[in-house]
């Protein structure tokens, strides 16, 4: 028996799943059967949302980067990110409506770029460095 949090991350995960054959568009042809059987795991009210984010050439599902939804760089509620944690609920995006995941919990995700190292300002010495009491 699979318990709510498990339920939650396989939903987002079939989302994700679904989502990255259906922005590949030369794997289209022959992920007809995968896409059915995607579509058939997903209840009926989260596909009809995500399709009509993808029928306006958006994608459905988008990381929390940091706090901060990926694609319209919104911040998070908090309370969204922890309900994501723990697995309890699906959550949008108040702001671009998308159906949020955390990266950890999706494999398929690709992590993003590292980010330019930015060099600190050489720090002086405090006196209380230079003198130890």
């Amino acid at each position: 028996m699979m318990g709510m949090h498990d339920c939650m991350n396989e939903l987002l995960q079939n989302l994700i799943k679904l989502q990255t054959i259906e922005f590949e568009e030369t794997t289209k042809q022959k992920a007809g059967a995968s896409i059915a059987e995607l579509r058939g795991k997903i209840p009926a009210q989260i596909l009809g949302h995500y399709d009509r984010l993808v029928a306006r050439g958006k994608k459905g599902v988008t990381a929390i980067r940091g706090e901060n939804c990926s694609s319209c760089h919104i911040r998070v509620p908090i309370g969204a990110i922890m309900t994501l944690k723990r697995g309890e609920d699906i959550q949008l995006c108040e702001n671009c409506g998308r159906y949020l995941f955390l990266p950890d919990t999706a494999e398929t995700e690709t992590p993003p770029p590292p980010a330019p190292v930015k060099r600190a300002k050489k720090a002086r010495a405090t006196k209380r460095e230079l003198h130890p009491v």
